[in-house]
């Protein structure tokens, strides 16, 4: 999920969703178009599909980055995108796929879930305010939008158990929005502090052991009742580690760490 202006927002394809607008589509095995739009995707994973995902298959942070995911760096990005990793058959399939349909459905990523709705974040720089909007946009070839059931986003988001990936992905949206400018310096994208920052993001499992295994907490102030919580709750973690990049590469002050002095 990005920021985008009111003007590109107005561009983009598909039915721009206002509040209490109505859709109809069901997916279903009985359509033939079912699982065909889990081929050949450009999926992006925001850093809680990640953690989700790795809890479904049992394995480390480490494990699935290893094995399901391509790190993109972009010319002119200062953060990498992580994208799931196709199969590597002739229709590229998602490697979560099988006969029966999502294999990991339970713990599918912000994207999948919302499917056929796309959402992103629009910035209003007078207010400094974000808003969400929903866009309708199936595929020319999914037969679920010829379906009768009625839908609203909000409806459709309660329906697909979408409201914490939402909490989630807005506060990664809202850090990787300080990313627009270069933090890095002559150090680069590739830098240590670069891979610090993944680390916090996207690998909870590593950035555990730095937060309790290393100096950090010697350099940094957390309250007892937070390092209980971060240490138990990969969630509290991962919103941990954003407030910590925040600090360590942007200044920006918060509540629950502080440098020592």
């Amino acid at each position: 999920m990005k920021y985008l202006d009111s003007e590109k927002i107005e561009k983009l394809p598909g039915q721009r969703l206002k509040s209490g607008d109505r859709f109809s589509f069901k997916c279903h095995p009985g359509l033939a178009c079912f699982n065909l739009c889990c081929r050949n995707l450009n999926l992006f994973l925001y850093p809680y599909d990640v953690l989700r995902l790795k809890q479904n298959l049992g394995i480390t942070s480490d494990e699935f980055l290893d094995r399901h995911v391509d790190i993109v760096l972009r010319e002119g990005s200062f953060f990498p995108d992580v994208l799931l990793h196709m199969t590597d058959n002739e229709e590229k399939t998602c490697p979560f796929l099988s006969d029966e349909g999502c294999s990991v459905y339970a713990d599918r990523p912000d994207t999948c879930r919302r499917f056929p709705v796309e959402q992103g974040l629009r910035f209003d720089a007078r207010s400094n305010r974000a808003e969400l909007f929903h866009i309708f946009r199936p595929p020319d070839f999914c037969l679920g939008q010829n379906e009768e059931e009625v839908w609203t986003s909000q409806t459709w988001s309660q329906d697909q158990e979408a409201e914490m990936y939402q909490k989630m992905t807005i506060l990664w949206a809202e850090l990787q929005r300080l990313f627009q400018t270069d933090p890095w310096g002559a150090e680069s994208a590739e830098g240590k502090r670069a891979k610090m920052a993944f680390m916090a993001t996207y690998n909870t499992d590593r950035f555990r052991e730095f937060v309790f295994g290393s100096s950090f907490l010697d350099r940094y102030k957390v309250k007892r009742d937070m390092l209980k919580k971060i240490q138990n709750d990969e969630v509290q973690l991962m919103r941990f580690g954003f407030e910590w990049v925040k600090l360590f590469l942007f200044g920006i002050k918060s509540k629950k760490i502080r440098p020592r002095r």
